[in-house]
């Protein structure tokens, strides 16, 4: 069989991340991809990533004329659990065009898993439900030896005008077990040189891990579930050895929800690590509570960590609980405390807007973050994604528009305390305000330490821009707050 594989995000089409100059390979579909080539299966990438014409997938099933078109989305990547219009629209054009050449498309994908009805309406033939390896092997399988696919576990298809779901398919436990990714298949300089134009180094991502055993409510998990399940440490080193040694990154982005979750594991890659005597810097997802054990975070700062984000969310411990999260405030000041400590870099998920937030809970956040200083800060709107209890909640709110169109939308889609436009405003000014502090205690190390003021020049020349966008800022919030109460 000769299986075509391609995916959904286009960094083009998204003006906020491909601004960034950080794109990543499509490391779940190149681990799907090494899969069916291991079983004996042709494979070729059409790699979609850095373009912006989903139309030029032509030109590679003319050439490579597949008996398959895999649409499989990384599923690693954060940014498909968006489920983002843009992207969908992609997809529906790559597989108007397969149909033309009469190919049978099979998807896997977050937003095809939540709306498989959709995807089916545009004549997809199958769509691969949650983990799709196993599942898109058997379907091959099942094209070569001309056999039907309702047999096939974890599925959705139509038969007869009638959609059928098949039983699930049970998901990967020895994830050692899968070959590494087919990295021969990407167009590694590509990636390199945006990388070094945008930031002077290089950074490839890779996964140590499938799933979150962890329960927010906003939270969603189409693809992996709530089961965690990892490689070995050997594993994982024995990758990171390879890639180093083909294509010279420095630096790696450990794609986990949640990375090192398994009782002993970050001390172990610490140990394997220093063997291989492998140099390089990475940075993670965790959760504050778990960096807090056993001496986690004396073993991700020896084995290269250098920046670590977790899902602060909120300075507001009623917000947290309203979330589910399982975290308490106190533990976010606590694990700032040991990183900064350690030298290890901290960066804060943020979200505002979640129903019932009250200007109270907000301030709480922005004194939490302006007290802490992070070194970073990612800041959304709660966004309401399919499979949810936060979704089912707000269901009946959402209009028309029930996805955001790219990533930097922050559209909110249901009603709350203050219009939609306050907190597109809330999300510049802390921001700003984190950025505006940054450059005032720069410019305060100018007697006291100046050559580490001078590292951050930067900070202290856009200084003066954030004094005053801040305070422009807060007029605006000011006026938007006095609308509603």
């Amino acid at each position: 069989m000769k299986v075509l594989f391609s995916h959904s995000y286009f960094y083009p089409l998204d003006a906020k991340q491909w601004a960034k100059k950080q794109p990543y390979p499509p490391l779940g579909t190149i681990q799907a991809a090494a899969y069916l080539r291991e079983n004996g299966h042709e494979v070729e990438l059409f790699d979609t990533n850095l373009i912006d014409n989903p139309s030029a997938i032509e030109e590679s099933i003319k050439r490579f004329k597949p008996d398959v078109l895999a649409l499989y989305d990384d599923g690693f990547n954060y940014l498909t659990k968006m489920c983002l219009t843009n992207m969908r629209e992609a997809a529906f054009e790559m597989i108007a065009i397969a149909k033309r050449y009469d190919i049978p498309v099979f998807v896997s994908s977050s937003d095809s898993t939540d709306q498989y009805e959709l995807y089916l309406d545009k004549q997809a033939d199958v769509i691969m439900l949650g983990e799709a390896e196993e599942t898109l092997l058997a379907l091959s399988t099942a094209v070569e030896t001309n056999e039907t696919f309702e047999s096939v576990a974890g599925i959705a298809m139509r038969s007869e005008n009638k959609t059928i779901k098949t039983p699930k398919r049970p998901v990967l436990k020895d994830l050692s077990s899968l070959p590494l990714p087919a990295w021969d298949l990407v167009n590694i300089e590509d990636y390199k040189a945006i990388w070094l134009e945008g930031n002077g180094y290089f950074s490839l991502n890779l996964a140590t891990t499938r799933g979150c055993p962890f329960k927010c409510n906003w939270c969603a998990k189409p693809i992996y579930g709530n089961r965690y399940n990892s490689r070995s440490p050997e594993h994982v080193v024995s990758e990171i050895e390879l890639l180093i040694g083909e294509y010279g990154p420095t630096h790696f982005w450990m794609c986990d929800d949640i990375f090192g979750l398994k009782p002993g594991w970050v001390q172990e890659f610490d140990q394997l690590v220093k063997a291989k005597k492998l140099d390089f810097k990475y940075t993670i997802q965790s959760r504050v509570d778990l960096l807090l054990k056993e001496d986690t975070i004396d073993a991700l700062a020896s084995s290269g960590a250098h920046e670590i984000w977790v899902g602060a969310e909120s300075g507001s411990q009623k917000v947290l609980d309203a979330m589910d999260k399982g975290t308490q405030v106190e533990h976010i000041y606590e694990a700032t405390s040991i990183l900064k400590s350690k030298g290890v870099r901290i960066a804060f998920f943020l979200q505002f807007g979640y129903p019932e937030e009250t200007q109270e809970d907000i301030q709480k956040t922005i004194d939490m973050v302006l007290e802490l200083m992070p070194d970073n800060i990612g800041v959304s709107v709660s966004y309401p994604l399919p499979g949810t209890p936060f979704y089912e909640r707000v269901k009946n709110e959402l209009g028309a528009k029930a996805n955001w169109t790219e990533s930097d939308d922050l559209d909110l889609m249901f009603a709350n305390t203050y219009p939609k436009s306050y907190y597109r405003k809330l999300q510049r000014y802390i921001h700003r305000m984190l950025r505006k502090k940054q450059g005032m205690e720069s410019i305060n190390m100018l007697t006291s330490n100046p050559t580490k003021a001078f590292k951050n020049m930067r900070s202290i020349a856009l200084f003066p821009y954030y004094l005053v966008t801040t305070n422009l800022d807060k007029r605006t919030l000011r006026k938007l707050e006095a609308s509603v109460s």
